[in-house]
This record gives C-alpha cells, structure tokens and sequence, in this order.
C-alpha cells in the first residue's frame, strides 16, 4: 500500500479517491483535507473526468477529524483555521460540477458522516 494520504485512480470518467490513513482510521487531518481540495478543484477542470467516488482503505471509512492533530495545537486560530478548511472542502464537494460518490465500506462519524452527507 502506498504511503501517500489520498490516492487517485481515474478509469473510464470515474476518479476514485482513495483516503489512506488506515492506521488511523482515516480521520481528515489538515493534509489529507489539503489533499482532498487539490484533488477536486483538479478534477473540476478535468473535461475527462465525469464522476468522482470516494472511498477508503481499512476498517473505518472516516473517524471524523484528527482529534490528536487538534490536540497538539490548540488555539482558537488553529480551530478556525481547521473549520474553515473543512467548510471549504464540504462545500467543495457539494458545489463540484460532477457526481460525487461515497463508497463507504465502514464506520464514519463525526466530519466523516459529514463528509458522506
């Protein structure tokens, strides 16, 4: 398995993005959400790419946000730093111009059933 947060895979129109922090249950820490914006506001320009599904490696679809990332910085201009970059790419998500698709395959709670929603 590779060590990079997100992975994409585009086949046929379909980009399947792929969180990979198995070992932590993927929660969306700041990178893998970075990640996760760079790979839609790429797809959106992409004239190829007609879907997009996401998915994820290990037991858990997403556990939500990064409480040991939040831990080790905490502040208010961490949180509303954190909150905006995951209002950003909630709304990335609900105002990309094509389909997106969670194929979830385990537990999501917290910003993880939001990013289901």
């Amino acid at each position: 398995m590779s060590d990079d947060i997100l992975l994409r895979d585009d086949t046929d129109g379909v980009a399947h993005l792929t969180l990979n922090r198995p070992q932590q249950r993927n929660a969306l820490s700041v990178g893998l959400m970075a990640a996760l914006l760079d790979a839609l506001d790429a797809i959106a320009a992409d004239p190829k790419i007609h879907v997009v599904v996401i998915d994820a490696n290990g037991p858990a679809f997403c556990a939500g946000h990064d409480l040991k990332e939040i831990r080790a910085n905490p502040g208010r201009s961490n949180y509303d730093d954190l909150f905006e970059q995951c209002s950003r790419l909630m709304t990335g998500i609900v105002t990309l111009p094509k389909p997106v698709i969670a194929s979830v395959q385990g537990i999501a709670t917290a910003a993880g059933c939001q990013l289901v929603a």
